[in-house]
């Protein structure tokens, strides 16, 4: 446990605190958001991840070190946390494990650049519940979140995304068209399942870069536009209904025609 001294010392520490996105708040105003602990020195990276999970409507607690990250976790109730191993005054393993023998069971996806599997087994052993090696694209970091809290307030995983008559399996990664199977790209998966997770609803290329595409991707590219075309050519061109379309000036929406 921290020291009475040491809590007063890291309460000191600016938090900085996310709210929802306004647009939730509208539609679910009696809805309290998912409250997410972020313990990430590196500023690229957390602002990264801040800005994803403001996006996708959470709260989040930033904390830019171990004891400070400990310090919250153990003070405050939180939905699920993302922990990087690597980390100043106290490290990752160390926070875990701390949690853990305190009986605290918030959800914990850790992050590292440490790619081996004796690295992996290590931070499940230490109580970690899932492992995301760096870099990563945003959309995978919100998937595994999202499952590991669906997973712990005991609800199913749903394994499939339909609209119209275009199905994806998140599990097998096929995906279907009228009973036709259509083989892409792990890129090009990424980018439906992002599209088909926010059907009906306009995605700027912004928001498709930071959800798709890993932080250090150059946003000075016209690879979301190649990306898409691409996916038109295998989901839209051989049928006569087109699901993906381009709202000009603004983004994309996947739905079925009007």
């Amino acid at each position: 446990m921290t020291s009475p001294a040491k809590s007063d010392k890291l309460n000191k520490n600016k938090i900085i605190c996310i709210s929802p996105r306004e647009r939730n708040e509208k539609q679910n105003p009696e809805r309290k958001p998912m409250r997410i602990l972020l313990v990430e020195d590196d500023i690229k990276i957390a602002s990264f991840i801040l800005k994803g999970l403001k996006a996708a409507g959470f709260a989040v607690d930033h904390a830019v070190d171990g004891e400070q990250g400990l310090h919250l976790a153990l003070t405050e109730p939180y939905d699920g946390a993302v922990v990087d191993l690597m980390l100043p005054k106290l490290d990752g393993l160390s926070l875990i494990e701390q949690l853990r023998r305190e009986q605290v069971r918030t959800p914990v996806i850790i992050l590292s650049a440490k790619v081996s599997i004796d690295d992996r087994v290590k931070g499940l052993y230490a109580g970690g519940d899932d492992y995301l090696t760096k870099p990563f694209a945003f959309a995978e970091l919100l998937a595994r979140i999202q499952a590991l809290i669906r997973r712990a307030g005991g609800v199913a995983e749903p394994n499939r995304l339909t609209t119209g008559d275009l199905s994806i399996d998140l599990q097998t990664r096929k995906v279907f068209r009228k009973g036709v199977s259509i083989d892409l790209q792990p890129r090009e998966f990424a980018l439906l399942e992002y599209l088909m997770r926010n059907q009906g609803n306009v995605v700027s290329k912004t928001m498709i870069m930071e959800h798709v595409w890993d932080y250090n991707f150059d946003p000075q590219t016209n690879v979301v536009e190649a990306r898409v075309c691409r996916l038109r050519d295998k989901i839209d061109k051989p049928f006569e209904e087109k699901l993906i379309h381009t709202i000009r000036g603004v983004g994309y929406v996947l739905k079925k025609a009007d």
